[in-house]
């Protein structure tokens, strides 16, 4: 059987953040080079930042982290936040191959848009947001905290066996911040300035990403959630009779016959890649547009506002406070360090967290032995200091509790529950 596909119009080659485009050199600039290997390097600026996200810890805990359904019942069919990243991945891609973007800055941003992510989902982050308005003085959100480990607390050995940072170009991490897909305005079009977006960027979704690229992973990470995210509350019996009727109602306007991952991905991406053009922007068809918004109320009102998603935000407040609450009660003024010690002899994750701390401190005579070594093992910013307020420390558990997958987090729940 012979297949045909249509070729790629390539539009949008003309504005690609390729060398040659007139924001080439800001898009590929980080705040240090990194090192040289001592011979050619054979990959792009944005080849090498997909790899170094690739190989970060932060990357390999989105699997067992909650995209929306928690997995404890082991359902393996089920999506995690690993998972949806791939799809996002997927879809960006397509859409830049088909419209002449670059390819490989899509692949990047996607692969590290949810890097920072809290566990146990949506319900984590809610919770993590109040703990950093109580604590901290303002409210996390998952965009700008992606960026925040991508440029702080994501670690990688260098040829000398030191800890550095990831270090990552600014139209990825620009892609990270921008890439809040909960925005509804149809036709993206990337902002023309290239500010510091850690000090600029107050709250999500506030300015679109500098580049084309980041603008697909956008839209993109909106069409892999909804006909996902659709497929597993089926299987999870959240859909009535009633439910499936809409949704075979929405099918017929799009001449198919179901609304899943497979129908919704291609529809979306054949129409937007169809109306969209340098001059329009990154749009939809009025019609898919619309259908697009009708799926979004949807699954808001059946799956993310579902009374069943109330009990699991519950438990997830109840062991993300839990830990919060012993780890922010182990600070001693001019000595927390040798007290965490002390407290590693009956809770083995208390220690995984002085030793992880000890990588973004400063060394000091204060400190334990072992922290100094820990520390001068990176080359690392300190972002931690010596520890010199109780809101310092309040960060660092913080950002140890956003690290975390959903399994980490319970089971040092349940080291707390046995002494």
């Amino acid at each position: 059987m012979n297949l045909t596909y249509d070729t790629p119009e390539r539009k949008f080659s003309s504005v690609a953040m390729i060398p040659g485009n007139p924001h080439w050199e800001d898009a590929v600039k980080r705040e240090n080079e990194l090192y040289s290997r001592g011979s050619k390097e054979i990959r792009s600026e944005f080849a090498r930042d997909y790899t170094r996200i690739l190989h970060s810890n932060g990357y390999r805990r989105l699997k067992h982290k909650t995209q929306v359904f928690y997995n404890a019942a082991g359902n393996d069919h089920i999506c995690t936040r690993i998972e949806h990243v791939a799809h996002v991945e997927s879809v960006s891609s397509t859409i830049a191959s088909s419209l002449g973007l670059n390819q490989e800055l899509t692949k990047a941003i996607a692969t590290a848009h949810d890097i920072g992510h809290a566990p146990f989902g949506h319900q984590g982050e809610r919770f993590l947001k109040e703990l950093t308005k109580e604590h901290l003085g303002f409210e996390l959100w998952h965009e700008r905290n992606g960026v925040y480990f991508v440029d702080n607390i994501e670690l990688l050995l260098d040829p000398h066996d030191l800890k550095q940072n990831l270090d990552l170009t600014y139209a990825v991490r620009d892609g990270i911040i921008s890439h809040c897909g909960e925005v509804d305005e149809n036709c993206l079009r990337p902002r023309e300035e290239y500010f510091d977006i850690m000090s600029v960027f107050k709250k999500p979704g506030e300015y679109n990403a500098a580049t084309w690229e980041g603008c697909v992973v956008k839209l993109s990470d909106k069409i892999a959630y909804i006909g996902r995210d659709i497929e597993d509350a089926d299987l999870l019996g959240y859909l009535s009779e009633n439910d499936k009727k809409m949704l075979k109602d929405i099918a017929r306007r799009c001449n198919q016959d179901a609304v899943n991952t497979t129908v919704v991905t291609h529809s979306m991406i054949v129409d937007v890649c169809t109306n969209s053009s340098p001059k329009k922007g990154l749009c939809f068809s009025p019609e898919m547009h619309d259908i697009l918004t009708e799926l979004k109320a949807f699954n808001y009102e059946k799956i993310y506002k579902n009374e069943r998603l109330k009990y699991y935000g519950k438990y997830a407040e109840m062991i993300l406070n839990s830990l919060f609450e012993y780890l922010s009660g182990c600070y001693r003024d001019g000595d927390t360090l040798s007290f965490l010690q002390k407290e590693s002899e009956r809770h083995s994750f208390v220690k995984v967290f002085a030793e992880w701390l000890g990588l973004y401190l400063i060394p000091d005579t204060r400190f334990p032995n072992k922290i100094n070594r820990i520390s001068e093992s990176g080359i690392n910013r300190k972002i931690y200091g010596r520890l010199e307020t109780e809101k310092i420390y309040h960060q660092a558990v913080i950002d140890f509790i956003a690290g975390m997958t959903d399994n980490y987090a319970q089971s040092a729940f349940e080291e707390l529950l046995k002494c």
